[in-house]
């Protein structure tokens, strides 16, 4: 990232907006990590029993897949903070508006980019 985006970015969040963002984050991760556990603790239980419906299995192997998808975006969008990249749109490279790292604190694209990366799908 050059110095006017690296400014830029820290001038649109404030040492308070960061630490708060990092929080969410680190609170995502733990209940990522803890969703992944009840889900393995489950699938072995399950396995064990072999009552699941091939549906129920399939449900299963989605919700630990985007839970895994998800983790992965917290880590490396912590692993941005630490590295002072956090913030700017992946793309287009503008910051990332504030309100939006509040919803999604992940968030690697700007509203508009995540837009034309959804449309194109």
């Amino acid at each position: 990232m050059n110095n006017r985006i690296a400014e830029t970015v820290a001038a649109h969040l404030s040492a308070d907006d960061l630490a708060a963002l990092r929080e969410s984050l680190r609170e995502q991760r733990a209940f990522r990590l803890e969703q992944l556990a009840r889900f393995a603790r489950s699938s072995r239980a399950d396995r064990a029993i072999r009552r699941r419906s091939a549906s129920q299995l399939e449900v299963q192997v989605k919700l630990t897949a985007s839970a895994r998808m998800v983790l992965a975006d917290v880590e490396a969008a912590l692993e941005r903070m630490d590295e002072g990249r956090y913030g700017s749109c992946h793309l287009c490279t503008p910051p990332i508006h504030p309100d939006r790292l509040a919803v999604v604190p992940q968030a690697r694209y700007c509203g508009r980019c995540q837009q034309v990366r959804e449309a194109g799908r």
